[in-house]
């Protein structure tokens, strides 16, 4: 959603050299990119967006580029410049949406980026964060910002946390990667961890395929086709684990944590597996940092999106309930469609009015602390 060049504008001076740009296209004679690449070829590639001469996307292939490039173009005159809030909220309108919590695009993908010095990884956040204020501005009521907190400075994570806060918001958004080494559980971290429970501030974690940082399936696969099957639901499995495991949600009980675009037909074989093969099998090794059933902290406070379509949801809440399941459009994303507000509502024919209620309000209202 946010545009490529709030990073000049918003950057303090002394980082404005770091802020992304547009990378070239390469120049190809039309028929030579067509016999190469077939009729999609006729399609106009997007400028690949860059940081320090690097591609946000590592590693990003031709044809999945391709790809994307010819869903923007497709989308050409469905949607308008969502970096103008006045078209976010009037197609907030047209789809029936109350109010929507925003969350980065390219700027996430930026703190993908291992070799960031922490200094400029945390001013290229709060950046996106003082354009986002100012987006929000104009709904505040509606528009909801959700802070950027970036992992690559440990020492300045509690201090723009009180900057988001005092914009009026309720959530942040972290990735759920090994910074420097460092998981989600890091020691470095627990201050940010007791702020955001101390002040009442819903944590969401969200990946992107084609990171810098370690992400799963990164070791082993290069098309976007497998990243992108791998980073969303296996990472936000980790991040569950690793809470749980590092002790973080026994140290912080009041702390709320949302998985985001990982969908949740994984969950009840997930819970099963830590519970029954994993805690009923070693409990012991670490029972320092885990004194119940994983299943237990997950219910007590963690929440995951569904996608829409995914066929064991009815499965997913017959054995672990409705109570933790959110609805997140992703919009405008290209790999989910325009209409997921009315692919959600059709959900009705499957679910009770009760659980969709709470899947499209009341958990989200639980979770990122709105009045009712």
């Amino acid at each position: 959603m946010e545009p490529l060049d709030l990073w000049v504008t918003y950057l303090e001076p002394e980082f404005r050299e770091h802020a992304p740009r547009l990378g070239s296209v390469t120049e190809e004679p039309l028929a030579q990119r067509v016999a190469r690449l077939g009729a999609k070829g006729l399609v106009p590639v997007l400028p690949m967006p860059t940081l320090g001469g690097k591609p946000l996307w590592n590693g990003m292939t031709e044809r999945a580029w391709l790809e994307i490039s010819n869903t923007a173009y497709m989308r050409l005159g469905k949607v308008g410049r969502l970096e103008d809030p006045a078209v976010y909220l009037s197609d907030m309108d047209r789809t029936g949406v109350d109010i929507a919590f925003l969350f980065p695009g390219y700027a996430l993908l930026i703190q993908g980026f291992t070799d960031l010095e922490p200094a400029v990884a945390s001013a290229l956040a709060r950046a996106y964060n003082a354009w986002l204020h100012d987006f929000c501005r104009h709904s505040p009521e509606r528009l909801q910002g959700v802070g950027l907190i970036s992992l690559h400075d440990p020492a300045q994570m509690v201090q723009e946390l009180e900057r988001v806060v005092s914009f009026g918001w309720r959530a942040v958004v972290i990735r759920p990667n090994p910074v420097a080494g460092r998981p989600l559980s890091d020691p470095a971290y627990e201050p940010f961890w007791a702020a955001c429970e101390r002040r009442s501030i819903a944590v969401t974690i969200h990946n992107n395929t084609e990171s810098y940082v370690p992400s799963a399936g990164s070791d082993r696969f290069k098309t976007h086709f497998a990243l992108h099957a791998c980073a969303h639901p296996m990472e936000q499995m980790m991040a569950l684990l690793g809470l749980i495991e590092g002790g973080v949600l026994e140290r912080h009980p009041r702390l709320r944590v949302a998985g985001l675009e990982g969908g949740c037909g994984w969950l009840p074989y997930w819970l099963w597996r830590l519970d029954e093969l994993e805690y009923g099998y070693v409990a012991s090794e670490v029972a320092e940092h885990v004194r119940m059933k994983p299943s237990a902290y997950f219910r007590r406070q963690y929440f995951l999106t569904i996608e829409a379509d995914e066929p064991l949801l009815p499965e997913v809440i017959r054995h672990v309930g409705d109570d933790n399941l959110l609805f997140g459009s992703d919009f405008p994303h290209p790999d989910h469609g325009l209409d997921a507000v009315e692919e959600v509502l059709l959900l009705e024919k499957q679910l009770s009015g009760q659980t969709l209620r709470k899947i499209l309000w009341e958990n989200s209202a639980r979770l990122f602390g709105l009045q009712k």
